[in-house]
């Protein structure tokens, strides 16, 4: 089984299994905008134990043109109904990386 901080990273650095999802206020921005906070959430690298304390690289926040940008990342079942039982297991796991601005979380 595979190790879920590099299924995460995987998803967030190479956007290798897995979707991604980002809200109205996100998609709001231009394309431009939109390609420079995907590059900081591919750069993102400020894990620490108070922010990521199961070391699985599945969440981060970060100042974007004075507005703050959460990124998350969240497990589910293959049919996208139900979380998944096994992150770890990416036979079993269909992960979604949500990029928001922290108003809308």
């Amino acid at each position: 089984m595979a190790d879920i901080k590099t299924l995460n990273d995987n998803l967030r650095k190479f956007l290798i299994a897995g979707k991604i999802m980002l809200t109205r206020g996100i998609n709001a921005k231009s394309y431009e905008e939109v390609a420079e906070i995907m590059l900081k959430v591919r750069d993102f690298n400020n894990f620490t134990p108070d922010n990521d304390p199961y070391d699985e690289h599945d969440f981060g926040s970060f100042e974007y043109k004075g507005e703050k940008i959460f990124w998350k990342i969240d497990y589910y079942d293959r049919n996208y109904q139900y979380l998944s039982e096994n992150p770890a297991n990416p036979d079993v796991t269909n992960r979604v990386l949500t990029v928001m601005l922290a108003e809308e979380y």
